[in-house]
This record gives C-alpha cells, sequence and structure tokens, in this order.
C-alpha cells in the first residue's frame, strides 16, 4: 500500500546504496584476439582496460535484483516497505513486461508501483528525479532506483570502434523521504538537472529491432540491432551538455564549483572526464573514477560509481556530490547531493 499524499515539508535522502557486476571479466589482450585493436590503443583513447560480461543466463532483471538486494540491506528496508522502483536500462529483459517488474517480482516488493524508463547513460539520474517529485509530493515514501544494463548483448564484435567501450552491471539506491527537521542528519538531492535534444537522434542509437525498423532475415547481416556511434559528436556535444548542466546544478543547489568535494561523472571516456573537470576549475583528483574496471555501462555507470564511493569511503559525510551523465537521445543530466 502506497503512502498518503502530505504537505509535511520533507527532502529526499539517499538510504542505502548498492551495485553488482558480473563474474566474467573481459580484458583488453582478450579484444586484441577478435578485433584490430589494441590495449594501447583502446586505454589512450578511452581509459578502459577491462569490462565485464554478463553469464548468458543473467539477464538484465538479475544483475540489477542483485544490486537491489545490497542497496536495501544498507538501508535497512524490507521489500514491503518499498512503494515504487524505478529501473533505467536500454537493455530490458523484454519490450514487455518492464524489467522493474521483474525485479518486483524477484525481491516480492508487492506494495511498490514498478517501471522502467529509457535515457540510455543518463537513465539513473532521470530516476533520481522521478523518485524525487513522488517523494516531494507526499505520494511514495519508499523508492528503489536502479540503473541496470547487458550491453554485450547489443554490440557489434566486430567493430572496434564501439565493442572496446561497453560492459555489463547494475547500481541502485533506496531513497526515502524524511521531513526537513530529520533532514540535518541525513543525505540529501540539492538540486537536479534533465536536459535532451531529439535533433541528435542519429548520433548513438540501436537503429534496427523496434517498430521503425525490425530486424528481418534481408536485414538480419547487417547488425542493426546492434550500437552504432559518430564518436567524434558525442564527444563534442556530451563535454558541452555536462558542463552546463553541472554549472546549472551546482548554482540551482546555491554552491559554486569549489563547493563539491567529489565528482562522480558517467563512466564513458576519461577524455570527456578530463574536458569537464577542466571546464568547472576543479582537479582531476577530484573526480571518482572505474571506468578502467567496468567501461561504459550506461545507465549502470554512476549507480556502480555511487556505491564504489560509498562503500570505499570516498564519500565523506557533508561532502557535497555532483553527478552528471550524457547519453543517446541526446539527454544529459546533472545532480548535487549533500551527504
Amino acid at each position: 500500500m502506497h503512502s498518503t499524499p502530505t504537505t509535511q515539508p520533507c527532502v529526499m535522502t539517499i538510504a542505502g546504496t548498492g551495485s553488482y557486476v558480473p563474474e566474467k571479466i573481459v580484458t583488453n589482450a582478450d579484444l586484441e584476439k577478435i578485433v584490430d585493436t589494441t590495449d594501447e590503443w583502446i586505454v589512450s583513447r578511452t581509459g578502459i582496460r577491462e569490462r565485464r560480461m554478463a553469464a548468458p543466463d543473467e539477464a538484465t532483471s538479475h544483475l540489477a535484483t542483485k544490486a537491489a538486494l545490497k542497496a536495501m540491506e544498507q538501508a535497512g528496508v524490507i521489500a514491503g516497505e518499498i512503494d515504487l522502483i524505478i529501473v533505467a536500462t536500454i537493455s530490458p529483459d523484454t519490450f514487455f513486461p518492464s524489467t522493474a517488474c521483474y525485479v518486483q517480482q524477484n525481491l516480492g516488493a508487492v506494495n511498490a508501483v514498478a517501471f522502467d524508463i529509457s535515457a540510455a547513460c543518463s537513465g539513473f539520474l532521470y530516476a533520481i528525479q522521478i523518485a524525487r517529485n513522488f517523494i516531494n509530493n507526499g505520494s511514495r515514501s519508499v523508492a528503489l532506483i536502479i540503473g541496470a544494463e547487458k550491453l554485450s548483448g547489443m554490440i557489434n564484435w566486430k567493430d572496434r570502434n564501439t565493442c572496446v567501450l561497453f560492459g555489463d552491471g547494475a547500481g541502485a539506491a533506496i531513497v526515502r523521504r524524511v521531513t526537513e527537521e530529520d533532514s540535518p542528519d541525513h543525505s540529501a538531492v540539492l538540486s537536479t538537472v534533465l536536459g535532451s535534444d531529439g535533433r541528435l537522434t542519429d548520433i548513438l542509437s540501436v537503429p534496427g529491432g523496434g517498430s521503425a525498423l525490425p530486424i528481418t532475415p534481408a536485414n538480419a547481416a547487417e547488425c542493426l540491432n546492434t550500437i552504432h556511434m559518430q564518436g567524434r559528436e558525442v564527444y563534442k556535444h556530451a563535454v558541452i551538455k555536462m558542463c552546463e548542466s553541472c554549472e546549472l546544478a551546482i548554482a540551482r543547489a546555491g554552491l559554486k564549483p569549489g563547493d563539491i568535494d567529489l565528482v562522480i561523472p558517467h563512466q564513458a571516456n576519461v577524455r570527456i572526464i578530463e574536458a569537464i573537470l577542466s571546464r568547472l576549475g576543479l582537479p582531476l583528483s577530484k573526480a571518482f573514477l572505474n571506468l578502467e574496471k567496468y567501461g561504459n555501462t550506461s545507465a549502470a555507470a554512476i549507480a556502480i560509481a555511487l556505491d564504489e564511493a560509498n562503500r570505499t569511503g570516498a564519500i565523506k559525510k557533508g561532502d557535497h556530490i555532483l553527478l552528471v551523465a550524457f547519453g543517446a537521445g541526446l539527454t544529459w543530466a546533472s545532480s548535487v547531493v549533500k551527504w
């Protein structure tokens, strides 16, 4: 049963985080054996050294469920308390039902409303804002938000420009309502910024497999249901939009760039991250990076990084954390959290 709407002033706090990555590691040396590339080429252009690959019988919902259970344990929340589940993914188990409904079934979260969102790499931050809206209007009180991807099934392993970039994994967070009176003892989401530009849908996409371009015997060999990317265009727009959204999120939080203690950026390309930190006037040492281990896990990337930063002590109580992402659509998002 969901919460009764309330007008009591409240804030949304992050009560717990969790993540899961598959056991199988695919190194750059492994990719050298199947595509024309080298470890030096991949590392120098992306910063990625290895990535994880889900087992054939591991679906996106399985990854999501394992991350969710860890977040629930840390938050001290049981399944029956969750009244909202949002899964951000571009690699759902099925077109329908939603992956969130499969996760709901796995957890036994019978009191939740569950649905997916598709915003590519920005999805987890979109989910944060959606959950924040539900919680701020009083209609929900405990939300499970997840970014989960099994991208290995969407990769053209003959395309060296894309197959080296992506990996599988999931990250989750329990967010809940606390009163403004209690908020000093909890983390708080201070601001969020979301954006999209549908004029640039063609620079990063999976063009086939949907209603616009079904996969048929005649086009099956064209790999239209795999990731296609115009790398230079993506880089250019990513840097511009992520910087703009960071500046706006920081301003909306009533802060300046120098007040940010840690930046958790989308883990896609170290060069993009370096450019963003430079434009914000922040040292690269303020960025939390794990892309060398996992590659780009799309909607899961920031969620996994947030959990690792939380559990390793990279985030300390009172720190101001800047989260920023960019993805296909084009989409972008930033959020400032006081831990």
